[in-house]
């Protein structure tokens, strides 16, 4: 067995005894290999060797965080709104100066994007920042950034729109529509992959279980609007359908 297994698709090295690389989300190989039992080991390469060897692999490591495939915008979408949560906690500004809809737009169309970053709840806050670094960061990866921010802005956008007309006096804030559409993106995409013979390996039940969570997340915090939720949801269930296959 190797030590290393070169990804076609970035170029970068990984274990040989994982399936689909960390960094890009290429399929390496279906199945992981079996580990050798004791004694079956193959034969190693001298120490001295085996240290000329390890020396350039620690380098490489050391500068994976230089990787273009890393999530760095799905990352930022989470440090945003915990920094504006912080400022809303330890500043003069409040919720509506930073951007959130309180009452009728009046023309400030900016607040459907602003809007999406704060929030008045942390536990609130925390169930999108998840939904954001498992989904979001998993289509970063395979899309790249601009497309994961457009479905993410896009879907949250929508969904401030809905919730600032269904109501006479609407009150809406957080990224619980983009979380939404980011998710249902993220699912359509799995399942057209599974109907195509891929393994993806994913959990499906996990899945299910964040998508109740942001469901049921107006029933919890105030600031949540249902009907933001549901355009955002239709809104990434037809951006996931639009997304190209599995490279």
């Amino acid at each position: 067995m190797d030590l290393n297994v070169v990804c076609k698709n970035c170029g970068a090295e990984v274990s040989p005894y994982i399936t689909e690389c960390p960094y890009c989300g290429q399929r390496l190989r279906k199945r992981a290999p079996k580990l050798r039992p004791e004694g079956e080991a193959a034969e190693l390469a001298p120490a001295k060797r085996r240290r000329r060897l390890r020396r350039p692999q620690r380098e490489q490591r050391s500068l994976d965080w230089l990787s273009p495939r890393r999530p760095y915008a799905s990352i930022a979408i989470v440090l945003v709104s915990a920094a504006l949560y912080l400022v809303d906690r330890s500043g003069n500004l409040g919720l509506y100066d930073l951007g959130a809809i309180i009452g009728p737009l009046g023309g400030d169309w900016w607040r459907l994007i602003a809007a999406q970053f704060v929030y008045e709840n942390v536990g609130y806050l925390f169930a999108v920042a998840a939904a954001v670094l498992i989904f979001g960061a998993s289509l970063e990866r395979r899309y790249g950034a601009p497309v994961m921010l457009l479905i993410f802005l896009g879907s949250g956008a929508a969904g401030m729109y809905v919730a600032s007309e269904a109501f006479d006096f609407p009150v809406a804030m957080g990224g619980n529509a983009s979380a939404l559409g980011i998710l249902c993106a993220w699912a359509i995409r799995d399942l057209r992959d599974r109907q195509g013979g891929e393994d993806t390996e994913s959990d499906l039940f996990g899945v299910v279980a964040i998508a109740a969570v942001l469901g049921v997340m107006p029933l919890l915090e105030l600031t949540a609007d249902a009907w933001a939720g549901l355009a955002g949801a239709v809104v990434g269930t037809i951006a996931g359908l639009l997304l190209p296959k599995r490279p």
